[in-house]
């Protein structure tokens, strides 16, 4: 029983908005989603999915995507991305309701592998779009989603984590954020984070070790869409 994670499909069954344009190696990427996931995931084994599931607007764009997850083998686990606008701020536990024993929705609650935790939210960076004022806003929602995972964990007796984020957990430049902050205070084994794409940005944030804590991408483009195999 293994733990997986891979993000961004940018899955557009349900739309016509292909990644082709974004180069060679999205051509034709769902079809190597599907054949390296059924490679190496076994039915028990958890695949956490960080982020930016569909290029679908709305829930009717989407369905097909999440349906194609759902046929996927594992337990699915879904962190929510900047581009997964068909997942609306509350609706969550709807969701979860809606997709149970299929897909397993990850914001404001968590998820078990083990002995562990897995909490997670769609995190923030800056990266110019706005303004620095909003930045933080945002950020701070996202922290405040994040903490709230981890009460509900400890609420329920767990005190091992993983932490999942959809953006990298720092902006370009930074030694350090709320969210490395608050991994190191809750001493956790990794944070896993995607959203960064080519080879310009995949080290846009944190690899491997600092203070403590291990870092990994696993963009799905980063991966050459193989899931990376966390424990």
């Amino acid at each position: 029983m293994s733990l997986y994670a891979m993000g961004d499909f940018h899955l557009n069954f349900g739309c016509d908005r292909s990644m082709d344009q974004y180069g060679d190696i999205w051509v034709g990427h769902e079809k190597r989603i599907e054949k390296y996931i059924r490679k190496y995931v076994k039915d028990d084994d958890t695949l956490v999915i960080t982020g930016d599931h569909t290029k679908g607007y709305k829930m009717r764009e989407a369905l097909p995507d999440l349906e194609f997850i759902a046929t996927l083998p594992g337990r699915k686990i879904l962190l929510r991305g900047n581009h997964d606008t068909f997942w609306k701020s509350g609706k969550t536990e709807n969701l979860n309701k809606e997709f149970d024993g299929k897909l397993f929705f990850l914001q404001d609650n968590f998820y078990t592998y083990g002995d562990y935790a897995l909490v997670g939210s769609k995190g923030y960076c800056y990266e110019g779009k706005d303004t620095y004022e909003h930045f933080l806003k945002i950020r701070d929602r996202e922290m405040e989603r994040m903490q709230t995972s981890i009460d509900k964990a400890r609420e329920a007796g767990y005190d091992k984590f993983i932490m999942f984020l959809h953006y990298p957990p720092t902006t370009i430049g930074e030694e350090e954020s709320p969210f490395t902050l608050l991994a190191e205070k809750i001493h956790a084994r990794m944070v896993v984070y995607s959203h960064c794409h080519g080879d310009a940005r995949f080290y846009d944030s944190f690899h491997g070790m600092v203070n403590g804590v291990e870092y990994k991408l696993v963009s799905s483009d980063f991966l050459k869409f193989k899931p990376l195999k966390l424990c």
